[in-house]
């Protein structure tokens, strides 16, 4: 089962013949797992945590609190919760099949993979269980619970152990593209031993110094939130919120986010509102940069579904302080900035912000913009002009929009580019600057 949001895949594991099942690092929104054992016709028996999630809520400790299901991981997690200890090499069978812990720190030090086990075929693994860390293409990067050297010398040697299964095995990441626990993963969701010994690029670096230094070397944004994360994972089981109703006016206190489409986020929404998506990439991923997780947060939505899927999504970032949502638009507009007036607007002193990461900007950027990542917009920007339009872009647009919504909200003139970006800015024959990287 996959989180399309998130790139978080997880598992149900089990014999059909016994209607018995594990499931492998459950999301926090459980009632698809649920579902998806119901149709299989199996009872779920254990829940097995890969490691200790930095990038989205578990869903451990509603399967332990509603139906009573045991937690197996490794003690190296030193969770607050009753659990049984994954142990490298331990072992849990449901009817013919066995899942095999493997111990791989790196990503984590608690991190093991699973390899499972079918008995009626050979009492060796036919598939593993890697979490987060081998993907498909990739692996994982080794800065999110200690010191990026440290994890990658520990990932280094899981990968070497890993790489002595067969070719054959089968391979089932934790995470396809979309994640932030990764850097180059593809959106393949499985792949073989052997293909990846032949073609992941981190598998071909023999010396521990060289896969230390590629490794470390990791520049992807941290996921959000990712202390308070960790601390409900490995906390106390965390039960269900509670249900969420629509109210007549956002709640006093609260900041405000709208998920309706941009198009109709500019058409009309409440002064303050910042935009993200529910219906576009990685909303989840977005809101918790852009939002503080300290504050309760009002929905602004077209509909209760729409609604009720954004406060899913938020929820499994740990952003659970949700006081209600209203529905419909609001009083406010927002004018857009086209592609093809960009050149009058700057000429006329527009301040131009590029939204995008640094590493993207290094490809190419617009004289005299400004770079500020738009996860970063709330927090580290800059002094801005209150004077003149202000205008934000990206590759495509969406981040723009965000961008120019949280400007807006501090009474800024923002417009955002949500009909192209910076390279079809530059095909017009705006002057650009350019960076070779050494060795480039």
């Amino acid at each position: 089962m996959l989180n399309d949001d998130l790139g978080c895949a997880s598992y149900i594991v089990g014999c059909e013949e016994a209607g018995e099942a594990v499931v492998v690092d459950p999301p926090y929104a459980i009632e698809g797992v649920l579902a998806e054992a119901d149709r299989l016709g199996v009872r779920l028996v254990r829940t097995l945590e890969t490691h200790t999630h930095a990038d989205h809520v578990s869903g451990h400790g509603r399967l332990a609190l509603e139906l009573g299901i045991p937690v197996s991981i490794h003690p190296a997690a030193r969770v607050d919760y009753q659990y049984d200890a994954l142990e490298d090499g331990a072992e849990v069978s449901v009817g013919n099949v066995t899942l095999r812990a493997i111990h791989t720190p790196g990503h984590r030090p608690e991190h093991s993979c699973i390899a499972v086990i079918d008995r009626t075929r050979a009492d060796e693994p036919w598939l593993v269980l890697t979490g987060d860390s081998l993907f498909v293409g990739d692996t994982a990067r080794p800065d999110l619970a200690v010191e990026a050297m440290e994890g990658a010398e520990g990932l280094f040697h899981s990968l070497r152990r890993l790489l002595e299964l067969p070719d054959g095995v089968e391979v089932f990441p934790g995470h396809i593209a979309g994640s932030l626990c990764g850097v180059a993963m593809s959106s393949r969701g499985s792949t073989t031993i052997g293909f990846e010994r032949r073609f992941n690029p981190m598998a071909s670096i023999a010396e521990l110094d060289a896969f230390m230094a590629e490794s470390a070397a990791v520049s992807t944004p941290k996921p959000p939130n990712l202390a308070l994360i960790v601390e409900l994972n490995r906390g106390p089981f965390l039960p269900a919120q509670p249900a969420v109703d629509e109210l007549p006016v956002p709640a006093t206190g609260s900041q405000l986010l709208d998920v309706r489409p941009v198009a109709d986020h500019l058409a009309g929404h409440l002064p303050g509102a910042i935009s993200v998506p529910v219906s576009g990439t990685s909303f989840s991923t977005k809101s918790g940069f852009v939002l503080d997780a300290s504050t309760p947060v009002t929905v602004l939505a077209s509909d209760a579904a729409e609604a009720e899927r954004a406060i899913r999504g938020l929820r499994s970032v740990a952003l659970l302080d949700v006081a209600g949502y209203v529905l419909g638009a609001g009083p406010e507009t927002t004018a857009a900035a086209a592609l093809d007036e960009l050149d009058a607007l700057v000429a006329a002193g527009a301040t131009v912000i590029d939204v995008r990461e640094h590493d993207e900007r290094d490809e190419g950027y617009v004289t005299g913009s400004r770079n500020v990542p738009y996860r970063l917009m709330r927090t580290c920007c800059p002094e801005l002009p209150e004077d003149r339009p202000i205008v934000t872009i990206c590759n495509s647009g969406p981040r723009a929009a965000i961008a120019a919504s949280i400007l807006r909200a501090r009474g800024l003139d923002a417009r955002p580019v949500i009909d192209g970006g910076i390279a079809d800015w530059l095909a017009r024959g705006a002057a650009a600057i350019t960076f070779r990287r050494c060795g480039s």
